[in-house]
C-alpha cells in the first residue's frame, strides 16, 4: 500500500484535543494517499499479468518444440539405424532420408592411438638428454623440444612435451624398477610416434616402437576402407558408424535404416500433453469470467495458432489431418490420442504420415513458425507485450513516487499547523483555568461571606 511508503508523523500534543488533531492528520494522509494506492493496485495486477504472460510463453514454446520434433520426423522419415551385432559395429542415423541397408565385413583392425614408453627407466635427477635438445615426431610433424637449465630430467621432459602443443600427452610412470616416460597420441590412427635425443648429432631414439597406433580396416559393401578413426560419418550421408571390434572368418554385420512409426506416437503424445496444458491456460483467460489477460492480443494470437494446428488439412496422400493419426479434440478443446490408430496403418500409410508431418517449411511442421513467433524470447509477441508491461510498471512507479513525495510534504506542513493549533488551544486552556480560578475566588470572597453571615455564622 502507498501508506507504507509514507512515514507517519505523530503530533506532540499538550491540549486535551491533541488526539483529535492526530486523527485529522491521519485521515488527511489516508485520503491524499488514495491515488497512490490505486496505482499500486494497478501494479499488482500488472505483475500478475506478467506472470501469466510468462507462463503462456513457456506453454507456447513447448508446442513450438513439439512441432519442430514432428517436422524433423517428417524430414527424416523417422529413420533409425540398427545393427545385427552392435558389439562389432553400431550405427546412428544423423539425417538420412531414405531406407537402406549395408554390409560390413572383414574388420581386421579397430583404430587405436599410438602409445610408447621410454626404452629405459630414469631416476628423478638423472639427465635424459645429452645436450637438452630433442625432437618429437608424430606423423609428419617434427616438434623441437628444448630442456632448459634444471629441466634435463624425466619430469622436465614430460612437462616440455605437454607444453609444446603437440597432439600427444606425456606422463611419468612410477614403477618398482624406476620411472619411465609414457607418450600417447591424442587421436587414434596409425602414425609414427618417436622421440630422439640430439637430432642433429647422435640422433638417439628414446621411445619404444611397439604400439604405433592403428586404423580401422574393413570392407563396406565389398569396398575396402582404411580410416584412422572408430567413428566414421563420411561413408554414407546421414549415418555414422562406430567400429567396435574385429570379425572372424566370413562374419558380417548388417546395418539397416528403416522408419520407426513409434517415434510419431511418442511425438504426438508430447504434442497432446502440451496442447492441453496450453488450452487450459488460454481458457482461463477467455470469456466473461476470464483472468487479467482476457482481451489481450496475445491470447487471440495464441488461439488462432492452436486453431490452425487442429484444423490443418493436407489433401494429398492417405493422411489428411491429425484425426487420421488418432488425435481428437473434445468440446472443451482438450486433445486425446488413440495410439491404436497409428499402429493399424499400413506401410504406405506410415510413409504418407511422415509426408503429412512435412518439414520446417512444409506440411504440418511448417505451422511451427506460428508458435515460434509468439514465444520467441527476443522477437516474439509475448516478449513485446512483456516490454510494454515493464514500461507501464515503471511509469506507475514514477507516478507513485511523485504522489508519495507530495503527501509527505503535505503531512509535514499539516502536522506543523496542527501542532501550532494544539499549542494555541493549550494556551487558551491555561488561560481558561486561570480565569475559572479567579472567578471562583471572587465568588467566594464576595458571596461566600454574605451567605455565612446570613446563616448567623
Amino acid at each position: 500500500m502507498a501508506a507504507s511508503l509514507i512515514q507517519p508523523l505523530t503530533i506532540t500534543g499538550v491540549s486535551q484535543y491533541s488526539s483529535d488533531l492526530q486523527s485529522i492528520l491521519t485521515r488527511a494522509v489516508q485520503l491524499a494517499s488514495l491515488p497512490a494506492q490505486q496505482l499500486q493496485n494497478q501494479q499488482t495486477d500488472l505483475g500478475q499479468e506478467q506472470t501469466l504472460a510468462s507462463s503462456l510463453s513457456s506453454a507456447v514454446a513447448n508446442i513450438a518444440t513439439d512441432m519442430g520434433t514432428l517436422a524433423d520426423l517428417g524430414s527424416s522419415k523417422g529413420l533409425v539405424a540398427s545393427s545385427t551385432d552392435s558389439s562389432l559395429v553400431s550405427a546412428t542415423a544423423t539425417g538420412a532420408t531414405a531406407p537402406a541397408s549395408y554390409t560390413i565385413s572383414n574388420i581386421t583392425s579397430v583404430a587405436s592411438a599410438a602409445s610408447e614408453s621410454s626404452l629405459q627407466s630414469y631416476s628423478s635427477t638423472q639427465a635424459v638428454s645429452a645436450n637438452g635438445s630433442l625432437q618429437l615426431n608424430i606423423g609428419t610433424q617434427q616438434i623441437p623440444i628444448s630442456l632448459g637449465s634444471g629441466k634435463n630430467n624425466l619430469q622436465g621432459l614430460s612437462d616440455a612435451i605437454n607444453a609444446s602443443g603437440a597432439p600427444v600427452t606425456a606422463t611419468v610412470l612410477t614403477t618398482s624398477s624406476g620411472d619411465y616416460l609414457s607418450v600417447s597420441a591424442d587421436n587414434p590412427g596409425a602414425t609414427t610416434l618417436s622421440l630422439v635425443d640430439d637430432p642433429g648429432g647422435a640422433n638417439t631414439q628414446l621411445l619404444t616402437s611397439s604400439n604405433q597406433g592403428a586404423d580401422s580396416v574393413f570392407q563396406f559393401d565389398g569396398v575396402n576402407v582404411d580410416t584412422p578413426s572408430t567413428s566414421i560419418n563420411n561413408l554414407v550421408p546421414g549415418i555414422t558408424f562406430s567400429i567396435n571390434g574385429t570379425t572372424t572368418g566370413s562374419q558380417t554385420v548388417g546395418i539397416s535404416l528403416s522408419s520407426d512409426s513409434s517415434k510419431i506416437t511418442s511425438a504426438l503424445q508430447s504434442l497432446v500433453t502440451d496442447f492441453n496444458a496450453l488450452q487450459t491456460q488460454v481458457s482461463a483467460q477467455t470469456g466473461s469470467n476470464g483472468g487479467l489477460l482476457t482481451g489481450n492480443s496475445i491470447i487471440g494470437e495464441t488461439r488462432q495458432a492452436m486453431l490452425s494446428l487442429v484444423s490443418y488439412y493436407n489433401p494429398s496422400g492417405s493422411i489428411h489431418s491429425l484425426s487420421d493419426l488418432g488425435i481428437s479434440v473434445d468440446q472443451n478443446g482438450q486433445m486425446s490420442l488413440d495410439s491404436t490408430t497409428l499402429s493399424s496403418l499400413s506401410n504406405s500409410q506410415i510413409n504418407d504420415a511422415f509426408t503429412f508431418l512435412g518439414s520446417a517449411t512444409t506440411g504440418l511442421g511448417a505451422l511451427q513458425s506460428q508458435f515460434t513467433q509468439i514465444s520467441d524470447p527476443l522477437t516474439g509477441t509475448i516478449q513485446a507485450q512483456q516490454a510494454q508491461f515493464t514500461a507501464t510498471n515503471q511509469r506507475l512507479t514514477d507516478q507513485i513516487s511523485t504522489i508519495t513525495d507530495r503527501v509527505n510534504v503535505m503531512q509535514t506542513n499539516l502536522a506543523s499547523q496542527l501542532e501550532a493549533a494544539d499549542a494555541a488551544i493549550a494556551g487558551l486552556e491555561s488561560q481558561e483555568g486561570v480565569l475559572t480560578s479567579s472567578i471562583q475566588a471572587l465568588q467566594y470572597s464576595t458571596y461566600g461571606q454574605q451567605i455565612l453571615s446570613s446563616q448567623g455564622l
